[in-house]
C-alpha cells in the first residue's frame, strides 16, 4: 500500500505531463533531446516527460499595427505614415527555426519597408494611388518573409500626416481647381446660350410672321404678369398684311 501511493502520484503527474490537447487553431512544434520532430495537432498529443520539448504556434491571421514613420517623399515633402498589416504562419516548423520571434521580426520589417516605398513615391503618388502602395508593400513583405513560414496577406496604409502648411497649400490648389471648373462651366452655358439666340434669330429672319408672333405673345404674357398701364410701341411691320388686304379691295 506503501508503494501504491508513490506509484499513483507518479502515473498522474506523468501523464500531466506526457500529454498535451492542441486547439484547432494551434500546432505544437515537437523538439525531441534538442532535435525537431514535426508539428503535430490538433487534438491530443503525446510527449515523453524530460526529453520532448513542446513549442506552440498559433496559425490564425495576426492584425499587427505598424508604428507612424517619419519619411520624406521623392519631391521632398515630410509626412508621417502609418500601417497595419495581416499576417499568418503557413509553416511552424520554419516559423520557429529560421527567425528567433517571428513578430518582432515582420513588425521591423514592415516598418523599414514602409520608410523605403513611401519613400520613393510623391506625395501625389501617396494620397490617390494607395493601393498601389498597399499592393507593393504587400508583395515586398511576403516575398521576405516566405523564408520564416510566414505569409503576408495583406497590407494597409492607414493614415498620411501632413504638415500644417501642406495642407493650407493644398487646400488654395483645391479651391483654384474648383474655379476654374466653375468658370469653364460658365463659359460652355455662355455659349450655347449664344449658339441658341443666333439659331433663333436666324429662323425670326427667315419667317417674318413668326417674329410677329412672338411680339403678340410678349404682349399677351405682359399683360397678364403686371397689373399697371404700359406705353409699349409697335411696329409698323406688324399692320404691313392689313395694309396690303386693305389696298387690294380698295383697287376691286
Amino acid at each position: 500500500m506503501e508503494l501504491l501511493i508513490p506509484l499513483l502520484v507518479f502515473s498522474v503527474v506523468f501523464l500531466f505531463s506526457a500529454l498535451k490537447v492542441l486547439r484547432e487553431y494551434e500546432r505544437g512544434v515537437v523538439f525531441r533531446l534538442g532535435r525537431v520532430l514535426k508539428a503535430k495537432g490538433p487534438g491530443l498529443i503525446l510527449l515523453i516527460p524530460g526529453v520532448d520539448r513542446l513549442v506552440k504556434v498559433s496559425l490564425r491571421v495576426v492584425v499587427m499595427d505598424v508604428a507612424k514613420q517619419d519619411v520624406i517623399t521623392r519631391d521632398n515633402v515630410s509626412v508621417a505614415v502609418n500601417a497595419v498589416v495581416y499576417f499568418r504562419v503557413v509553416d511552424p516548423v520554419k516559423a520557429v527555426l529560421s527567425v528567433e520571434d517571428y513578430h518582432f521580426a515582420t513588425s521591423q520589417l514592415a516598418q523599414t519597408t514602409l520608410r523605403s516605398v513611401a519613400g520613393q513615391a510623391e506625395l501625389d503618388e501617396l494620397l490617390a494611388e494607395r493601393d498601389a502602395i498597399n499592393h507593393q508593400l504587400q508583395e515586398i513583405l511576403d516575398h521576405h518573409t516566405d523564408g520564416w513560414g510566414i505569409k503576408v496577406t495583406q497590407v494597409e496604409v492607414k493614415h498620411i500626416d501632413l504638415p500644417s502648411e501642406m495642407q493650407r497649400a493644398m487646400a488654395r490648389q483645391a479651391e483654384a481647381e474648383r474655379d476654374r471648373r466653375a468658370k469653364i462651366i460658365s463659359a460652355q452655358a455662355e455659349l450655347q446660350s449664344a449658339e441658341a439666340l443666333a439659331e433663333g434669330a436666324k429662323i425670326l429672319d427667315q419667317t417674318p410672321t413668326a417674329l410677329q408672333l412672338r411680339y403678340l405673345q410678349t404682349l399677351a404674357e405682359v399683360a397678364t404678369e403686371h397689373n399697371s398701364t404700359l406705353v409699349f410701341p409697335v411696329p409698323i411691320d406688324l399692320f404691313q398684311p392689313f395694309q396690303r388686304a386693305l389696298s387690294k379691295s380698295s383697287g376691286d
